[in-house]
């Protein structure tokens, strides 16, 4: 076989080689994202659970200040109606006594459900946080596995990639460059060998003329209905 032929094939080779580490690089950010996906779902129950927490504890404070706000009303109602003599006036104030103590309880009901409520929303992040956790420690391990193997796989592209470049600098520059923009192309394999009369990838026969003239010199041409290229095997 003609050593171009020879030289060009040992390059396509190394660019497969490269390929078949991209393709197990990029097979590990699929399980990187699923293990992403499930902690974001956890993270996110997490979230609500505390927003949840935070939005009950500002309800909270806010019906305790109304509260204690009342509690001082009732008492100046009450305060009022001790000082009252006349029986019109005593009713004026026995009604916002009435006003006031419902108040109160109203808002006492409120509070111990809210009460109910945060210690049960307070249960709930502590069940979530403790789930997150037990998610991250279950993950790590696979985690730490796929880091270790993006580092062997980095490491191996690394000296693909060198050989590849090596094996390039023997090839002539006019055919790399047709070899690399075909390459760009059609994806991993561009060259291909003539398999009887015909092209090795479309199954295009090539005219008798340009056959003989690449099994005499090792010529390599490019297939006119595919556009790969193209070499007589021995």
């Amino acid at each position: 076989m003609h050593p171009e032929i020879q030289t060009l094939l040992a390059l396509q080779q190394d660019d497969v080689a490269v390929h078949e580490i991209e393709q197990g690089l990029g097979a590990l950010q699929p399980r990187l994202t699923d293990l992403d996906r499930q902690r974001q779902v956890a993270a996110d129950a997490l979230a609500r659970a505390r927003a949840l927490v935070e939005s009950e504890e500002k309800r909270q404070h806010d019906l305790q200040t109304r509260l204690s706000e009342l509690k001082h009303a009732h008492e100046r109602n009450l305060t009022n109606y001790d000082a009252v003599k006349k029986p019109k006036e005593a009713a004026a104030a026995m009604a916002q006594l009435e006003v006031s103590r419902k108040g109160l309880g109203d808002l006492e009901s409120e509070l111990q459900a809210i009460a109910r409520r945060l210690t049960d929303a307070r249960a709930n992040v502590h069940a979530q946080e403790k789930s997150l956790a037990d998610l991250d420690a279950s993950q790590a391990a696979t985690r730490e596995e796929i880091g270790r193997e993006r580092k062997a796989l980095e490491a191996k592209m690394q000296g693909a990639r060198g050989k590849r470049q090596t094996t390039a600098q023997n090839v002539a520059p006019q055919l790399l460059s047709k070899y690399d923009r075909i390459r760009g192309r059609k994806g991993v394999q561009a060259v291909f060998p003539l398999r009887g009369p015909s092209c090795g990838n479309c199954d295009t026969a090539i005219p008798m003329q340009r056959r003989n003239q690449m099994m005499g010199s090792g010529r390599i041409e490019v297939c006119e209905a595919c556009g790969v290229l193209l070499y007589a095997g021995e």
